[in-house]
């Protein structure tokens, strides 16, 4: 199989892509096969310096499933923007359908205007105008394209592959995008309302009297007294998601091919609304190669979770196999998405069954001293009388430990007592599996980063939340309460950024307009950069930031509906008096 050559694809286009025998290797969905309903299952392939992509509403099916969705250019997920480092790209937005949107660049290097955020760097695209963007393409690797609107989870979306200017650092005979997301006939009005006014609507996970869960009646009891639940995983999980890839469910029959012998480039893009996946392949190592578009050193995995907002290219080897099942399993473990690699057509290899749902933890708690652990051998104590989660002497509401600056109120139901660096967790569940499973402290990056200063300066920021409530936000105030007061950075400042995880959720949590370097040890200036970074219930992560994009910029949870409800800010990259930028 000869390898595609990057830059006769650019130049050609897709109207040559039969020349380059590319139509053969492509999957059906980057094809757009028309499968009679409105919204087409799988995206076109999109290159050169000027596109047009037009939102409609459209109606979307999988499996047994029937309801509402929104197409870019007809299909779900949009088109997949093949583009090169170093072209100019200018797109214009036509807003077809039945509600404001706009298209947000995910990890792309943009001037602020350009970055596609209603209420932060432009005004929504209503129903029946155009909004035209342009920006120079700065970098290269695997990336994506979403609405900033609830328009999102319904299906506007689409991968962007980006070839370097010079040569790839990785060869591969074959080059697939995998985008994984979650769809539901429900509209997001709806799922919001529910998760407002119930708690758990969609957790069918719940422990209860029969259940089979490895809890001891003392566990029970605890978990009991603080009116939680040691399965409240996910807010939204598959009774009402289905999981798709390239926009196909699992009863679609999704397959990749490869020839014996061939390196094949898989490129993750998590699109979820709402969900992690635990990625796998039963019988073939990953490698990973890259992180958020970004190269880094390859280490060989078995496994992996990629949050919400994240990419991950990793390389397979198949071999001399007929068929392997790529495997998206849904964190709490309620569902998969599925997908074969396959030698020929129609082979299938075997799916493995759902695992166990996992169980929350000390450490998910923010009671670990870095390990793990269950409950066993706590001495829960009585919970105090306003429900508050009080274990004995250890309270799980107790807001001295805040900061000053952290406003303590309703919306806040739980205060992490030690929230240690948990950037060695390979994320809930996958501790004891049994095989190597990712975390980020084996990201290495593959080269220098640019900038060699220390940071001058830490700030800390909260994760907090009622889940009861539904209420999320930042040190305590949700967006609504703090549109005036931005997190200041002087430009060009280098400074730590240290995220506190006050919840009982891990949260993806996405600054634009920048690449960040994760505090995870790795040596020199060979920390990792990454757009999004997944904070661990109950613990912390750092990252370094050189704030040399000037302008505001949004940071948010990308768990949609934790960003709609007040996880969410406005990040501002001010000059200093008389400086430049």
């Amino acid at each position: 199989m000869t390898s595609i050559d990057r830059r006769k694809f650019l130049t050609a286009g897709t109207a040559s892509l039969g020349a380059l025998g590319f139509v053969g290797a492509m999957p059906a969905w980057a094809r757009g096969t028309l499968d009679g309903t409105l919204a087409r299952r799988g995206s076109d392939v999109l290159s050169g310096d000027y596109q047009t992509m037009t939102v409609a509403d459209a109606m979307f099916t999988t499996g047994t499933r029937r309801g509402p969705g929104v197409t870019v250019n007809g299909t779900i997920p949009g088109p997949l923007l093949r583009l090169k480092e170093g072209q100019n790209l200018v797109v214009d937005l036509v807003n077809d359908s039945s509600m404001g949107t706009s298209i947000h660049w995910h990890g792309l290097l943009v001037p602020f205007l350009m970055d596609g955020v209603p209420g932060v760097t432009m005004a929504a695209v209503e129903p029946g105008e155009r909004f035209r963007y342009e920006f120079p393409i700065r970098q290269a690797g695997t990336y994506w394209w979403h609405a900033h609107t609830l328009q999102e989870p319904m299906g506007h979306y689409g991968p962007i592959i980006i070839d370097p200017a010079g040569e790839e650092a990785h060869s591969y005979d074959r080059d697939y995008v995998v985008m994984l997301s979650d769809w539901s006939p429900m509209h997001p009005h709806t799922i919001m309302k529910k998760l407002k006014v119930a708690d758990a609507p969609f957790n069918f996970q719940k422990t209860t009297a029969t259940d089979n869960y490895p809890l001891s009646g003392a566990e029970r009891r605890m978990w009991a007294r603080m009116r939680m639940m040691p399965t409240d995983i996910s807010d939204v999980s598959a009774p009402l998601f289905t999981y798709l890839l390239n926009g196909h469910g699992p009863e679609d029959g999704l397959e990749f091919a490869f020839r014996p012998g061939e390196r094949v480039r898989l490129r993750f893009i998590n699109g979820a609304a709402m969900s992690f996946f635990n990625v796998r392949i039963p019988g073939l190592a990953m490698t990973v190669i890259a992180a958020d578009g970004q190269d880094v050193r390859p280490v060989e995995v078995d496994e992996f979770q990629i949050g919400n907002a994240e990419t991950y290219d990793v390389i397979v080897e198949p071999g001399a196999g007929d068929a392997f099942t790529i495997v998206a399993e849904a964190m709490d473990r309620s569902g998969m998405g599925l997908a074969m690699l396959t030698s020929r057509p129609g082979l299938r290899a075997q799916v493995p069954p759902l695992r166990d749902p996992p169980l929350l933890t000390m450490a998910d708690m923010g009671m670990s001293q870095g390990g793990a652990g269950s409950m066993t051998g706590m001495d829960h104590g009585e919970a105090s009388a306003g429900g508050a989660m009080d274990m004995g002497s250890m309270s799980m509401r107790d807001t001295s430990l805040l900061p000053p600056n952290v406003k303590v109120g309703p919306g806040i139901d739980m205060v992490a007592m030690n929230p240690v660096d948990r950037m060695g967790d390979p994320g809930t569940g996958l501790k004891d599996v049994g095989h190597r499973v990712l975390t980020y402290k084996q990201l290495v990056a593959a080269r220098m980063n640019p900038d060699m200063r220390q940071p001058t300066r830490l700030k800390e920021i909260h994760l907090t939340g009622n889940m009861e409530r539904y209420m999320w936000s930042f040190d305590g105030k949700k967006f609504s309460a703090v549109t005036d007061d931005p997190i200041r950075f002087a430009f060009n400042e280098r400074v730590r950024v240290k995220l506190v995880n006050d919840t009982m959720m891990a949260h993806p949590i996405h600054l634009h307009g920048h690449f960040f370097e994760l505090v995870n040890g790795a040596p020199g200036m060979h920390q990792p950069r990454k757009h999004t970074v997944i904070v661990q219930p109950g613990g912390s992560a750092q990252f370094d930031l050189t704030a040399n994009e000037p302008g505001d910029w949004a940071f948010h949870c990308h768990l949609i509906y934790h960003m709609h409800t007040g996880m969410f800010q406005v990040v501002t990259v001010r000059p200093l008096d008389g400086g430049e930028g």
